[in-house]
């Protein structure tokens, strides 16, 4: 990798031959702002030339025309006819030296017309010559005219010669404006350019100094690096991959219980302190770490003098250093107290295995035991009911409905309690299963509800999936049931189900989730609602934010929503408003 030095120094250069490159290219653009400046003036010579044979060639013209009318012998015909050939021409060479100048064209086109003009008097002159009756009145009349358009022609061609010296001089000034600025713009890029020197030469200079400084620093690292090591049962070694060499840190000596460089640092010296139950193991590694050049974590372990065993690690990784000599540098590292750890926390593991398994079996039992007794206790109170109901007395009948009432919600609790058990604990197997078929389940389930309420569901189309089939139609069971038990009171439950999807980072709840796409499904109804601030305590196990006499249920089917959902490592939100409705959104991931 380079260092500062070198990229100041290379920086240095680079500027030199762009302020070369610069010098070459302004005198390659002021050679060619010369060049046009003689081609501006060329130009400008030749179109002042040009004008100038247009006015001698009108003269002819004029002489040749006088002296016909004079004499009325053709022979003055021809250095008339002579002259508007020349005529044209230098109008056709004037369009050929005016092109991106429009001033000047348009004088150039106001010029021709003027000469058209006075050709045409010409030739109308030529036809009155011979008529000697209006010769005296239209003859005179014309060459007046005549002599006016001349005088026209000779006004356009001094604006013209006039706009072209304005042109000329306009672009003297600038060039002589560029020359005056070039050797002064030329000495800048030399200053700069021996400032540059300079610095470059102040940067070698400095860096010899920093050098020392750094080296005094990097023994300082060096100390601090070893100490560090010592502090975190951490050791570095280096394998010269050419010279087949390699140096162990002073920490790796301690590692396995000698002395800092106590031992030539080779594979045969430290193979000595491996276990050997691992040395074949470790052999293989290092074997294909000298043949791939590059060593993975592989763990082992050593024995000490003592007798003491200590679990090490250790990685490496191929580099290249500066001079492009290849090495291996790897790290070693004492896992003792991780391997420990780690058999502590399998064995809490295997013993909280073992107590879910106890308590899966005291919830199955517990249910069933709890049940039959319930079922007597039910059967013998609707024999009471129905056989002796005369015998009884009246706040003894409401006795035995409150004995029902109790203990229809004590069956309920007991089935809804092995619900979340199985929510728990059930195996999770996920495949790909339509969820618009256990949405219809779901409904199948409840039609009895659903008709009794005159409920109307709206669902938008559901995707396939890969769900637990059971629990997530289980899901749709309770959050249905949920917004049917909680309806306004002669009002039809209307409930909304939509889906879309979503991308995790756009939601605020799921920004940080793995995934980066989720499924969101949001069940809306117009029930009764709620307050927000219970929004979260709703989803708890046994919360429930009515009395038993105003709605019925065991505050567990909320909980097993938020179970299920999180089962699928999904998020479930409610919101809530007052006589305003609930609505649950419910966010599942899945890869595109």
């Amino acid at each position: 990798m380079p260092t500062p030095s070198n990229k100041y120094l290379r920086t240095a250069f680079i500027a030199g031959l762009f302020v070369i490159l610069c010098i070459g290219g302004f005198t390659y653009k002021h050679i060619s702002e010369l060049s046009q400046t003689s081609k501006v003036v060329k130009d400008n010579y030749s179109l002042r030339n040009e004008l100038e044979l247009i006015i001698s060639n009108l003269k002819d013209a004029e002489i040749g025309h006088r002296g016909f009318l004079l004499t009325h012998d053709s022979l003055f015909l021809n250095p008339y006819e002579e002259s508007l050939q020349k005529v044209t021409s230098n109008l056709v060479k004037l369009d050929t030296l005016i092109v991106s100048n429009g001033e000047q064209v348009e004088k150039l086109k106001q010029l021709k017309g003027d000469i058209n003009n006075r050709f045409k008097n010409f030739d109308k002159s030529f036809s009155l010559a011979n008529d000697d009756s209006i010769l005296t009145r239209d003859l005179l009349f014309l060459l007046h005219e005549g002599e006016i358009r001349m005088d026209r022609i000779r006004a356009d061609i001094t604006e013209m010669l006039a706009l072209e010296q304005r042109l000329l001089t306009h672009n003297q000034e600038v060039n002589e404006k560029k020359i005056g600025l070039t050797p002064l713009f030329f000495y800048g890029l030399l200053i700069v350019t021996l400032i540059i020197l300079l610095l470059a030469y102040v940067k070698m200079t400095t860096d010899l100094k920093a050098l020392k400084e750094s080296n005094v620093e990097l023994e300082i690292f060096e100390k601090l690096t070893k100490q560090s090591e010592i502090v975190s049962n951490t050791s570095t070694w280096v394998w010269y991959i050419e010279d087949n060499e390699f140096e162990f840190s002073d920490n790796l000596y301690r590692l396995i219980g000698e002395e800092p460089q106590s031992f030539e640092p080779t594979l045969e010296n430290f193979y000595n302190y491996v276990h050997e139950e691992d040395i074949s193991n470790l052999g293989e590694q290092v074997n294909m770490m000298m043949r791939e050049e590059e060593l993975p974590f592989t763990s082992f372990r050593v024995v000490h003098r003592d007798g003491t065993i200590r679990h090490l690690k250790a990685y490496s990784k191929l580099m290249d250093d500066t001079e492009g000599d290849a090495k291996m540098l790897g790290v070693t590292i004492d896992a003792t107290n991780e391997v420990e750890n780690y058999r502590i926390i399998e064995q809490r593991n295997q013993e909280l295995e073992r107590t879910n398994k106890e308590l899966s079996a005291f919830n199955y039992v517990a249910s069933h035991d709890l049940q039959e007794p319930l079922r007597k206790i039910q059967t013998f109170m609707s024999r009471l009911e129905s056989k002796e109901k005369d015998h009884i007395s009246e706040s003894g009948q409401v006795y035995i409905q409150r004995m029902k009432s109790a203990s229809a919600r004590m069956r309920m609790l007991i089935e809804d309690l092995l619900q979340y058990s199985r929510t728990n604990t059930s195996e999770k197997e996920y495949l790909k299963t339509n969820m618009n078929m256990l949405l219809e389940h779901a409904k199948t389930e409840l039609i009895d509800s659903i008709e009794e309420k005159h409920a109307k569901i709206i669902c938008d189309d559901l995707p396939t999936m890969e769900v637990i089939s059971f629990q997530i139609q289980q899901l749709f069971i309770n959050l249905i049931s949920n917004s049917l038990k909680y309806s306004k009171d002669k009002v039809p439950p209307v409930i909304e189900i939509t889906h879309q999807e979503v991308l995790s980072k756009d939601i605020n709840e799921i920004k940080d989730s793995l995934y980066k796409y989720h499924h969101k499904i949001t069940f809306k109804d117009n029930g009764i609602g709620f307050e927000q601030a219970y929004a979260e305590k709703i989803f708890l196990l046994f919360n429930r934010l009515h009395g038993k006499s105003e709605y019925s249920g065991t505050g567990i089917g909320l909980a097993i929503c938020k179970k299920i959902v999180e089962n699928h490592k999904g998020v479930i939100m409610a919101e809530g408003h007052p006589n305003g409705g609930a609505s649950f959104t419910i966010y599942l991931p899945f890869l595109k």
